[in-house]
This record gives C-alpha cells, structure tokens and sequence, in this order.
C-alpha cells in the first residue's frame, strides 16, 4: 500500500518529509479547538493534551521516536538543574547544556549531510532550547529582587516565583502547536493561556459566556489561507528562483546589474517556505487561545502576540533594524532578552561587543554550516552602520518638530528601504547556501556589493564623516534654535495692558530710570 505521505509528496515535488510537517500543521487547527474547550479548571488536562498530540506527532506520524527522548533529557535536565541549582551561574548551565546538546546534533546532522528537506531532531531542538533557555532566566529572575531587576519590564512579567510542578513544565515544554518549528512560547505566557487569565478581567465575553473572546477563529484560520498561499508560491517558483540559481553558468554570464536585479527575487522567493510555515503555525497557537494582544478600537479582538514574521516589513523595511525586528520576531525576542541584555555588564549600555556575540550565538544555535557565521557576521557589521547612519546623518534629514517631512527625508527613507534590501537579500545568502565555498562564490559573482557598502560606510564615518555630521547637526540646532524664537515672537498673543503700551507713548521714568539706579 502506498504510504499517502509520499504519494503526496510525488504530486507537490516536495519531500515525504515536508508534506508530513505541513500535515502536522494544519492538524494543530481541529485539534486546537479541542484544547480550548478544557475548562481552565481542569489545567492538568490541558497539560496531558500538549503531551499526548506531541508524542503522536513524533512516534506515528513523524516516526521520531528518538528524537523525542533526546527531547525529553533535555527538558528534565532544565527541570532539575533549575529547581535544585541556586547559583547566579544557573541560567548559564541550562544554556551550555542544551546548546551543548543541539549542538552535537547539528553536527550529526552536517555528518550526514541532511538537506533542509529532512526532518529530524534539530528544528524542535532548536524551539525547545528557546523555551529551557528563557526559562531559566525566569526562574533566576523570580529569585532577585524588584531593585536587583531594577525596572526592566520584561524581566518583571515573565519571571517564574513558583517554580512549576514536573506535569506544567513537561506541558510548557511540548505545547503541540509550537512544538516542530515555533513560535516559542514563555512559561508565563503558557500558563495565562492554560488558566486564561488573561481574558478574565475583559468586558466582552464570548459564546456562552466564556472567558474566552470571540474572533479567534477569524483571524487563525484568515492566517491559514495566507500562510497556504505563501507555501504555494513556494512550491511554483522555489525550485527555478532560488539562491542555487547564483551558482549556475547563465547566471556568471549575465550582466552585474542583472545579476544583482535576480538575486533579490530569489531572497524573495526563498523567504517564501519561512513565511508559511511561520504565519500557519502563527494561525494554530491563536485557535489555542495564545497570542491575544487586546481589542481594538472598533471592538473587535487583536491577536498579534504570537506573530513571528511580517512579511511586508521584511520585503520592503525602511531600515535595517525595521527588517530584524520582523523576521524570526521570537527568535529575536529570545536573543535580545537571554544574551544581549545577560552579557551586558549591569550599568552599562550594549555595545559593538555585545552585538557580535548576539550575532554568534544565532549562528551557533542555528547550526555548524559556515554560511551561518558567515551571514551573521555580515549582520553584525550592518548593524553597526546602520547605528551611525541614524545617529549621525538621519538628523540631518528630520523636519523640525510638527512639520512634514521634507523631501530630503523622502528621499533618505527611500534610499534606506533600497539599500537595506540589497543588503539584506545579499546578507541571507550564505544562511541558504550553507557552505563557505559556495557562499563566497555567490558574493564573487555579485562583486562583493554589500562588503562594499559596509566598508565604504564604515571608512566614511571613522574617517570624519561623523564628526562633520555632528557639527551640521549642531549648526541646524542653532539655526532651528534662533528661527522658532523668531517665530514665537513673531506669534506671540499681546495682552490687553501691552496692547495699550503699543499705542501710548511710555512715561518718562520708564526710559529713564530714577537717579542712584
């Protein structure tokens, strides 16, 4: 009998393998409307529901059956290395050891050369250190006082005061709709969605009068159709316009500008595969009740709290950090709050340091393949002139308080969206291509355009560049300074007793003061 997996899969022209994820995938709908009809008095049923559906994905359906015991060691050694260990150095340990894990089989897996296609332990692995990994610091948070925490808010309201029992934790950790490929969910957030506090305080209330709002469903499964979409566009123009096109002889024998014109329509078009698998999982954790995010003004319910990537902002950002912030939004968010904030001495602001070893860790937990390093070593270096360029030259451009915007800013939000685009499409090239070799094939062929903007950047503002826009910007503040005093002045309202100052001539001793003054 044929395994419909695979006839499937000779339909689409894709692998057994992906049309198993994508099955996983849109399972998560139906079953996720189960998973919101436990009442939030029955948690632990909640809990037994993450982990039965996550061991039929891995034993019947993906056949990963040791994939999810390495899963499993990893999640009960964060358990007791959390619950047990006091030290400040605790979040670190969790860190080394399931990075350590991961790492060991993304090295597997470069051994056996896997292509994409194949799936197997790394990419849960890799949402699941996500989640060990925040945890951690939430418990070592939920350890330090609010002045230790000193403000920081999200530290605050993700941090973990009652450590979870063995059932919430194994619950958290395979929370089925984010389990395969994300988006990563924090253990404060998963237990509001088990106990749905956070629509108990809400005025609207659903059918039947439930806690839980409606609109749910409309926007996960409106959410479905776009990520189906994305996936189908894929499917048609993925296998001829993708980054693999770079290292064919028609693409050496074209035109620089051509070349450059076509690798930004494979970036685009590679990036399809990322945008639906994110936006259909996306779509399932809202039908859980996760990703709630308040109600708009017209009265309808907003569920943006699970998003992971916005397409648009992506494809067309006005800046390079516009462009990070919406692509991978969680992996971000883990990033940001459990390295770049964590290797910061307290007191002091992150710096280019700080940045670069962000940046590593993400190639290190994405894999050993030396387009990773490559690509994030780039972004690093693009983060950085992206800073000076906003702190040096943007200001140049800004119209002055209340005032629309000039052409000249026009024109600079213009250059950026095109700028960061060609940087961006040039950047993600190696994390595709994964091999050093052809990695810097590709660049060669491209005449190494984005090292050359990032070089050239980077030598005009050390080598004066900055200063010179310091003093323009001081001149402008000057000039704006003595131009909005002339203007108040100009405006200015005068009372009914100035008014009368204005038409009479002033006594005499208010020209000329009194004698001994």
């Amino acid at each position: 009998m044929l395994d419909p997996f695979e006839a499937a899969a000779d339909v689409f022209g894709a692998s057994a393998d992906q049309v198993k994820l994508i099955f996983c995938l849109l399972v998560t709908y139906p079953l996720g409307s189960l998973f919101i009809r436990i009442p939030p008095t029955q948690p632990g049923l909640k809990h037994i529901f993450n982990i039965v559906i996550t061991i039929i994905f891995f034993f019947p359906l993906l056949r990963l059956q040791v994939a999810f015991f390495q899963l499993l060691a990893s999640i009960l050694a964060t358990f007791f290395i959390t619950k047990y260990v006091r030290s400040k150095q605790m979040p670190w340990i969790v860190f080394g050891v399931v990075m350590g894990h991961l790492t060991v089989n993304h090295v597997i897996r470069s051994m056996n050369n896997f292509s994409y296609e194949t799936l197997e332990v790394t990419s849960p692995q890799m949402v699941l250190v996500m989640k060990l990994t925040t945890f951690a610091w939430n418990v070592y948070d939920g350890r330090r006082t609010e002045a230790d925490i000193d403000g920081d808010k999200w530290q605050l309201a993700k941090r973990v005061v009652k450590f979870p029992s063995l059932l919430e934790f194994l619950g958290y950790s395979f929370y089925f709709p984010g389990m395969l490929v994300g988006p990563y969910l924090d253990f404060a957030g998963y237990m509001d969605l088990v106990n749905e506090t956070q629509f108990k305080d809400l005025k609207i209330k659903g059918k039947r009068g439930r806690n839980m709002p409606d609109g749910r469903k409309r926007v996960a499964y409106r959410k479905m159709v776009y990520g189906l979409i994305y996936l189908g566009v894929f499917v048609v123009f993925g296998p001829n316009w993708s980054f693999q096109l770079t290292k064919t002889d028609w693409f050496l024998h074209q035109p620089l500008y051509i070349r450059i014109a076509v690798h930004q329509i494979c970036g685009t078009t590679e990036r399809m595969k990322y945008y639906a698998l994110w936006i259909l999982t996306e779509g399932a954790s809202i039908v859980t009740g996760n990703g709630f995010s308040g109600i708009s003004p017209t009265g309808q319910t907003m569920w943006e709290g699970a998003r992971n990537v916005t397409p648009l902002e992506v494809e067309l950002p006005s800046n390079w950090k516009t462009s990070l912030d919406h692509w991978n939004t969680k992996t971000s968010i883990w990033l940001r709050e459990t390295v770049y904030k964590r290797i910061t001495p307290k007191g002091k602001k992150p710096g280019f340091s700080s940045s670069m070893l962000t940046f590593f860790t993400s190639a290190f937990w994405h894999g050993t393949a030396g387009g990773y390093y490559l690509s994030f070593l780039t972004g690093g270096f693009i983060t950085t002139i992206g800073r000076l360029a906003r702190a040096n030259f943007r200001p140049l451009v800004l119209p002055a308080p209340g005032k629309p915007p000039t052409i000249a800013k026009r024109l600079y939000d213009i250059v950026g969206t095109f700028i960061t685009v060609l940087l961006l499409n040039y950047t993600v090239a190696p994390f595709m291509l994964l091999t050093t070799a052809s990695s810097m094939a590709t660049w060669a062929r491209l005449w190494f355009y984005g090292h050359a903007i990032i070089a050239g950047t980077l030598v005009f503002f050390y080598a004066g560049g900055a200063k010179a826009c310091r003093r323009l910007q001081k001149r402008q503040a000057l000039k704006e300074g003595r131009a909005k005093k002339e203007d108040d002045a100009s405006t200015e309202v005068a009372t009914p007793a100035e008014e009368k100052l204005l038409t009479v001539p002033p006594p005499l001793d208010s020209i000329v003061p009194p004698p001994g003054q």
